[in-house]
């Protein structure tokens, strides 16, 4: 069930990315410029890296029974980007979770995000709680990849998204709106992570964006 997607090339992302964390790279203070509107996602329970990577105050990110997120990705050789792919997919569920707890100031995405993504997140739950949609079904994350940003110490997290067995059920009547596949269902995400900073502890969701009608993701 895709709401929105926003197209942005990958060189323009990346190169704002490293702006935006050389800008940010000196500094404890955890907020950021609003310069990219992001797009949107899906989630349940973290990957073991994802867990790894999770700090022992870790916020709640349990999911309903009828709601699953699968993260098929590998783990890097690198520890930063292992850390970065972990919070990366924790957003993810995060996310998910304010939007099943219909709760657009959840603690959980404020936990993992910062600026852009952070604001996004909350304007994602927002607009499932005033539409009186909540999610189920299976959300599915796989072709993950990692890159550092310039020489910023940041982390650019790509993974594919499959939501065609990702659904809305009103929570009023708990009727499922299920639509037909297509190549709507398929995706790309591009999350910048900001590295841990002083006070922030793990790392962050500075950034996102997300390329809808992705053929190469379609499987």
């Amino acid at each position: 069930m895709a709401r929105s997607a926003l197209t942005i090339t990958a060189a323009t992302f990346t190169a704002t990315a490293a702006l935006l964390l050389t800008a940010c790279g000196g500094g404890g203070d955890d907020s950021a410029p609003d310069d990219i509107k992001g797009a949107e996602t899906g989630a349940s329970s973290p990957s073991a890296s994802a867990s790894a990577s999770a700090p022992s105050d870790q916020p709640d990110l349990s999911l309903p029974a009828d709601l699953k997120v699968d993260f098929d990705v590998s783990e890097p050789s690198e520890e930063r980007h292992t850390a970065a792919l972990g919070n990366a997919q924790n957003y993810i569920l995060a996310l998910n979770h304010g939007i099943t707890a219909q709760d657009p100031e959840d603690p959980a995405y404020q936990f993992y995000a910062l600026g852009n993504a952070a604001k996004y997140a909350k304007k994602q739950i927002q607009a499932w709680v005033d539409d009186e949609w909540t999610a189920t079904g299976t959300d599915s994350y796989y072709k993950a990849r990692t890159d550092d940003v310039s020489d910023s110490g940041g982390v650019l997290v790509t993974m594919c998204r499959d939501q065609s067995k990702f659904f809305g059920k009103n929570v009023k009547t708990n009727k499922v709106k299920y639509t037909e596949g297509s190549l709507n269902d398929y995706q790309e995400f591009r999350l910048l992570m900001k590295p841990p900073q002083r006070a922030q502890k793990i790392w962050k969701v500075l950034q996102i964006e997300v390329q809808g009608r992705v053929k190469d993701c379609r499987r």
